[in-house]
């Protein structure tokens, strides 16, 4: 009962603070009992939180007080949502709630949060508190997001960073590994959600992975970060543990859907098939190309996936219905070009083998191209 009268407190006083934090929040001073912690959240099923999540945590049971600050949240009613997050220029923002509400969110989700208390002196507990008040009550709140370079995780790495006045947070985890290579196992049993991410992905993804950018990362990195050569942070704590669950295995989301799916694709051999099969994959090749532009997110530039998404694709498509049968083996043999050099590129990636059975599709299909004379097994559609 004591507990449950003293969470209710908590929650009320908090509540208080947050109707009227311009003015309780800024002129609060933390106990020297007060803790500050950071908090990792594992990974949920959904594609927004598959790759888990940090927040801070400060508790001050003297004040009363236990919240935790979120720089990942966004609002699905802003204005031209969609766009604005392709573009790049979606505002994400930081906010403050109870820990009661944070622990049961995840109890709900069944997903595990762990706890690292950071070894900090009492001074810049309060320093990092006003900073993060300050992100509430200011132009500061609003940040826009890259999934890379500014998220949930390093914004909260910068905070704390800032705070000790040097970079003692640093990535120590999964050395001489692309971006790309980092993110494979979170997508492990999601297919079709990592064959998508691995098509919309450029250059950048595949860059060595410097920056700290992952919940687990930083976890992992904050368990030997020093300060003043003492280690920051104590080691972390489970204060939430999921129920175990056995591995959803879908029937269809899997590897072995996607090559069946080509396999009748290409034995169909069916006129209307190969053409909508390029169309689809040829519009697709347009759409990346321009979002290259269009976007402000540096991982989406320089996509070499425009030599499988091929635009060319839709100028054999022009050839083949005009009836310009040399022009349609001319750009079959471009594009097949294309696609042996997009191979040899490819070879050491660790998504070959997701497109693998798409570079053998698109070469069997464009084979039938650059036979002389007239295709013959792809007469046009009537």
């Amino acid at each position: 009962m004591k507990s449950m009268l003293k969470s209710k407190l908590s929650f009320l006083f908090l509540l208080v603070l947050l109707l009227n934090n311009s003015f309780t929040f800024g002129q609060m001073a933390l106990a020297e009992t007060a803790k500050v912690s950071i908090l990792t959240c594992q990974e949920g099923n959904e594609l927004y939180s598959i790759f888990g999540h940090t927040a801070i945590r400060i508790k001050d049971e003297a004040n009363a007080l236990d919240v935790v600050y979120n720089y990942g949240t966004f609002d699905f009613k802003t204005e031209n949502f969609y766009l604005k997050f392709i573009k790049g220029d979606l505002r994400y923002f930081v906010s403050a709630y109870s820990f009661n509400e944070f622990y049961y969110e995840y109890t709900i989700e069944n997903r595990s949060i762990y706890e690292q208390n950071l070894n900090l002196t009492t001074t810049q507990k309060q320093q990092l508190f006003n900073t993060l008040n300050k992100s509430l009550e200011s132009d500061e709140k609003y940040y826009t997001y890259k999934f890379i370079d500014r998220n949930c995780t390093n914004m909260v790495v910068d905070k704390v960073n800032q705070t000790l006045g040097q970079q003692c947070i640093v990535k120590t985890t999964e050395k001489n590994k692309s971006y790309r290579e980092i993110l494979f196992p979170y997508l492990e049993n999601h297919f079709y959600e990592n064959l998508g991410i691995n098509i919309i992905f450029g250059k950048k993804t595949d860059e060595e992975g410097e920056k700290l950018f992952l919940p687990n990362q930083f976890m992992e990195s904050l368990k030997v970060a020093e300060f003043n050569g003492k280690l920051l942070s104590e080691q972390p704590k489970s204060i939430l543990k999921a129920e175990p669950t056995p591995p959803e295995k879908s029937l269809w989301n899997n590897f072995s859907t996607f090559c069946l799916a080509l396999g009748l694709l290409v034995f169909t051999r069916k006129s209307w098939v190969y053409l909508v099969y390029f169309t689809l994959i040829g519009m697709l090749g347009v759409f990346l190309s321009l979002v290259g532009f269009y976007s402000l997110h540096e991982e989406v530039a320089w996509n070499y996936n425009v030599l499988l998404f091929n635009p060319l694709l839709l100028v054999l498509l022009y050839f083949y219905y005009t009836k310009n049968f040399n022009w349609v083996k001319n750009i079959a043999l471009l594009n097949l070009f294309l696609l042996i050099v997009y191979s040899i590129f490819l070879a050491n990636k660790p998504n070959f083998i997701m497109f693998l059975p798409m570079i053998i599709s698109s070469v069997m299909m464009l084979l039938h191209f650059v036979k002389p004379g007239k295709p013959t097994l792809l007469a046009s559609v009537k």
